[in-house]
C-alpha cells in the first residue's frame, strides 16, 4: 500500500543546513530521507534520531551525490521504502578555501571536486528523482545555493562559479519540469557552521558581517525556514533565487 505521508529527500543532511532542513520538514509532517556521503555516519544517525523525535519516519542512505550510479541507487531505495517522493532538497555542498588571487592555488583537482558536488550532484539527484516527483500533483525541488553565485565573492573562485551554475540550472529546470514540479534555490550568505569556522577565524568572521544591515551570521535554522517555505509553503513560486543573507547583497 502506498505511503500517504509526504516524503522529502535532503542531501547532505548529516549536519548544518541539511540537518536543519530535515528536522524542519519533519515538523511539517514529512517523512525524511537522510543522506550523507560517508565520513559522517554518526552525525547522520543523529539527524535520523532528531527526525524520529518529531514522530516521523527516517530512512538513512549513504550516497555520494557526485556519483551518478550511487544517486540512481539511492532513489531506488527511496521508492522501495516509501513508493513516493514529494520534495527534494539539494543541501550537499563542498568547497576549498582558496584566495581568489591565488589562481595557481585553484588546482584542477580542487575545481573538479567542487563542481562535482555542487553542480553535477544536484543535477544527478534531480534527474534520478524526476519520475517519482512527477507522480505527485504538486512537488518541489529546492537547491541550496549561495550568494557567492550571485556576487562572485566567496570561499574560492570555483565555489562561486559552481553556485552560479547551480542558479542557472535552477531556472532551466524550473522551465523544463513545470507545471508539476516547482524548482527554486535559496542563496544564503555566511552561515554559522563548522564548515565556515574551519576556514575562517573569529576575527575574519566579525569583519565579514560588520557591514551587513543585519550584522551577524545566519543560523542553519534560518536557511531551513526559507527552504521549507519553498518546498511546502507556496504553490506559485518557481525559478526563483531567494537570497537570505542579512542584507549583504542588497
Amino acid at each position: 500500500m502506498m505511503n500517504e505521508t509526504q516524503v522529502a529527500l535532503v542531501t547532505g543532511s548529516a549536519t548544518g543546513v541539511g540537518r536543519a532542513c530535515a528536522v524542519k520538514l519533519a515538523t511539517q509532517g514529512f517523512d525524511v530521507v537522510v543522506n550523507y556521503p560517508g565520513a559522517d555516519h554518526e552525525e547522520a544517525e543523529e539527524t535520523v534520531r532528531l527526525v524520529k523525535e518529531q514522530g516521523r519516519e527516517a530512512l538513512l542512505i549513504k550516497c555520494d551525490v557526485s556519483v551518478d550510479q550511487e544517486v540512481i541507487s539511492m532513489i531506488a531505495k527511496v521508492e522501495q521504502a516509501f513508493e513516493r517522493l514529494d520534495a527534494v532538497v539539494n543541501a550537499a555542498g563542498f568547497t576549498h578555501f582558496v584566495d581568489h588571487a591565488d589562481l595557481d592555488g585553484m588546482t584542477e583537482e580542487k575545481w573538479d571536486v567542487i563542481f562535482a558536488v555542487n553542480t553535477k550532484g544536484p543535477f544527478f539527484v534531480i534527474r534520478a528523482a524526476t519520475r517519482l516527483l512527477q507522480q505527485q500533483p504538486s512537488s518541489a525541488i529546492v537547491n541550496v545555493s549561495s550568494v557567492a553565485g550571485i556576487s562572485g565573492a566567496g570561499s574560492s573562485l570555483a565555489y562561486c562559479a559552481s553556485k552560479g551554475a547551480l542558479n542557472t540550472l535552477t531556472k532551466s529546470l524550473a522551465r523544463t519540469l513545470a507545471p508539476n514540479i516547482r524548482v527554486n534555490a535559496v542563496c544564503p550568505g555566511p552561515i554559522d557552521s563548522r564548515w565556515l569556522r574551519e576556514g575562517m577565524t573569529e576575527e575574519a568572521i566579525a569583519d565579514r558581517v560588520a557591514s551587513f544591515p543585519i550584522p551577524k551570521l545566519s543560523k542553519p535554522e534560518d536557511i531551513a525556514d526559507t527552504v521549507c517555505y519553498l518546498a511546502n509553503g507556496t504553490s506559485m513560486t518557481t525559478g526563483q533565487l531567494l537570497t537570505v543573507d542579512g542584507g549583504r547583497t542588497m
